[in-house]
């Protein structure tokens, strides 16, 4: 009690910060008292309007997965409950995805149901301990690009894996190509009533969709009382376009099977009732293989601001808790929180109404959803996937950043050609190859007030991987070869050419960084260009003052052509200011390295199976070589 009692503290500031923190993990704390009844009416309204998008998404996504479809059911309600209590996002809505099934898809082909719920667990698992440890920073590694490049190779992935159940073409497709190249093998399969209802729907949904920019929930003073309502009809039959298609394809569907005709391919048997709420399976057995826990892990080896440390905790919850009813994993989706933030949601309580609406669905509709068309859900899912893809982000970049391009396009081939879990990581490795180039690449302004003073300006941060690129920069355009990088060296390089150079407007952690190397550099630094006499700036030199920048001075700029042939034959450099006294120190030099190359020499021609007097040649032509270079 000691220990809670500290922990907690009893002063009210203590208090005050507790009720905070407690607030911020449980963010219902924060509106529950300040809920209405006017909010509770916009809640339940967004709510319903959602789980009219959720109940087909769900059968749909599950038979992406390869499950039934009364498992993308089991995966709607439980995360709703969850994210009730402990989400942040008033518009986010949790539950089956499209990528997430396509996912999943492998380890349900390897292990049935039972691989899918117990990555349901895992994976909550492994989140929610992410969001204990405050990881919740690492979604900033994940660029533009990248996510925009995952996004539109998994859409298009899925779109794909669909064809084969809009033609009405029987058999599962789970890559990109052995999608399309199995469509074109069976393609005397096509079945024309299916590919027929498939393709209207898809019309239907895309008109539908388009109509929603005609309707509105908001009241317009500028329309009549009917138009008005128009507008709210329209508005809702464009968000509840999806449940419309399906309803209208399974009344279609169950009228032909009640008078003896077959069409269509329909999803069958549905398992009806809700699922026991029971621990997620550590073992199982499929197709006649038994997996224990280990086999199990083996499979799965191969406008205001957002708290990413919450979202974690509480999506890591919501699959913790999913698992417990049998549920396959979930996350965040991006079409039905556009749905929901469109029907004016205030919190997340229209969780509670879009729960509550696919356990009544579970309860009383399973029986109905068996005479559901493939082709119907196939042209949900074509569709939804068409408005995921982010063809706009090609020629965004393109007129932005070109360079961008390229993490873009290589995430979309590597997802569409080897696998997402290693595309999006390739694409994030790609991406901080970029990063680290800009790192070690900055752009450097140099400019020359006077005849002898260069100003160099580092218009970034300054980098170690940086060092060496300014060190050659300031070498090579303010007129030397490679040798070890740091100021100390740069220093006594441009000393040796009778220059000086002064560090300007440093902070005071690289200053005594540098000094820590020589301390003889502290005579180097200035705070302002006002104490270097011989730099004339001018009305400039407030400018100049807002950035750290290096002045080197000189007495003399060869021209460039000069420049360029002391620079591919270093002898032009030295050899007029060459003294005798040069020789003999060079003649003891090279004496005294001959006495450790020559035996070494041989002993590396050993090494390398070759006979000592290969060496002898290598060693000869290295010499003759080094005079000029």
């Amino acid at each position: 009690m000691k220990q809670l009692r500290c922990c907690w503290g009893t002063t009210p500031e203590d208090l005050l910060i507790s009720r905070r923190f407690l607030k911020k993990r449980v963010p219902i704390l924060s509106w529950a008292p300040k809920y209405t009844v006017g909010l509770l009416l916009q809640d339940l309204l967004a709510g319903f309007t959602v789980g009219l998008t959720e109940i087909p998404q769900g059968i749909a996504y599950a038979l992406v997965a390869g499950l039934p479809a009364q498992y993308g059911l089991y995966s709607g309600f439980m995360a709703c409950f969850v994210y009730f209590i402990f989400g942040s996002c008033k518009d986010l809505n949790i539950g089956p995805t499209a990528i997430m099934s396509l996912m999943v898809q492998p380890y349900v082909t390897a292990m049935g149901a039972a691989g899918a719920i117990l990555l349901c667990f895992l994976s909550g698992c492994i989140i929610f301990v992410l969001g204990l440890l405050h990881l919740g920073f690492i979604v900033e590694f994940f660029s533009y690009p990248v996510t925009a490049g995952f996004t539109t190779a998994a859409a298009l992935n899925i779109a794909s894996s669909q064809i084969k159940s809009l033609f009405g073409i029987t058999g599962k497709s789970n890559a990109f190509l052995e999608a399309w190249i199995s469509v074109f093998e069976h393609i005397g399969e096509i079945r024309k009533w299916d590919t027929l209802l498939g393709f209207i729907t898809i019309l239907f949904l895309v008109v539908a969709k388009v109509l929603g920019k005609y309707g509105t929930l908001m009241f317009r003073p500028d329309w009549s009382r009917r138009r008005n309502i128009l507008g709210v009809f329209i508005f809702m039959f464009s968000l509840a376009r999806n449940a419309i298609a399906v309803i209208v394809g399974t009344v279609m569907a169950y009228i032909f099977y009640q008078n003896g005709y077959e069409p269509f391919k329909m999803t069958g048997n549905v398992e009806a009732g809700l699922p026991e709420f029971k621990l997620p399976p550590f073992s199982t057995t499929f197709n006649g293989t038994e997996f224990t826990f280990m086999d199990m892990m083996k499979q799965y080896a191969m406008g205001r601001t957002l708290d990413a440390t919450q979202e974690l905790i509480t999506l890591g919850l919501c699959n913790i808790m999913d698992s417990f009813v049998q549920a396959m994993p979930v996350t965040g989706s991006f079409t039905r929180s556009a749905v929901n933030n469109a029907s004016g949601v205030r919190t997340t309580a229209g969780g509670i109404v879009t729960g509550a609406m696919v356990l009544l669905a579970l309860g009383f509709l399973t029986s109905t959803f068996q005479y559901i068309p493939k082709a119907t859900l196939a042209a949900v899912i074509i569709v939804a996937m068409y408005y995921l893809c982010e063809f706009g982000a090609f020629l965004l970049l393109w007129r932005t950043k070109k360079t961008d391009l390229i993490p873009l396009t290589v995430t979309v081939l590597c997802c569409l050609l080897i696998s997402l879990e290693y595309g999006i990581l390739i694409g994030i490795a790609t991406n901080v190859l970029f990063v680290l180039y800009s790192s070690a690449r900055p752009k450097l302004d140099i400019e020359r007030p006077s005849g002898d003073v260069y100003i160099v300006r580092l218009k970034t941060g300054l980098h170690f991987a940086a060092a060496e690129y300014v060190r050659e920069m300031i070498l090579k355009r303010c007129i030397v070869e490679k040798s070890t990088v740091s100021f100390s060296v740069l220093k006594e390089e441009l000393e040796i050419r009778g220059q000086k150079i002064l560090f300007v407007n440093f902070k005071k952690s690289v200053m005594d960084s540098c000094t820590g190397v020589n301390e003889t550099l502290h005579h180097y630094f200035r705070e302002h260009y006002s104490n270097i006499v011989d730099v004339p700036l001018g009305d400039r030199s407030e400018q100049y003052d807002t950035l750290f920048s290096l002045v080197v001075k000189t007495e003399e700029t060869p021209s460039k052509c000069k420049q360029m042939v002391q620079r591919k034959l270093p002898v032009l450099r030295w050899l007029p200011s060459y003294k005798l006294s040069m020789i003999w120190q060079d003649a003891l030099a090279g004496f005294t390295v001959s006495l450790t190359l020559v035996p070494q020499g041989i002993a590396y021609a050993i090494v390398a199976g070759l006979p000592p007097p290969n060496t002898d040649y290598t060693v000869g032509l290295w010499v003759a070589s080094s005079i000029f270079y």
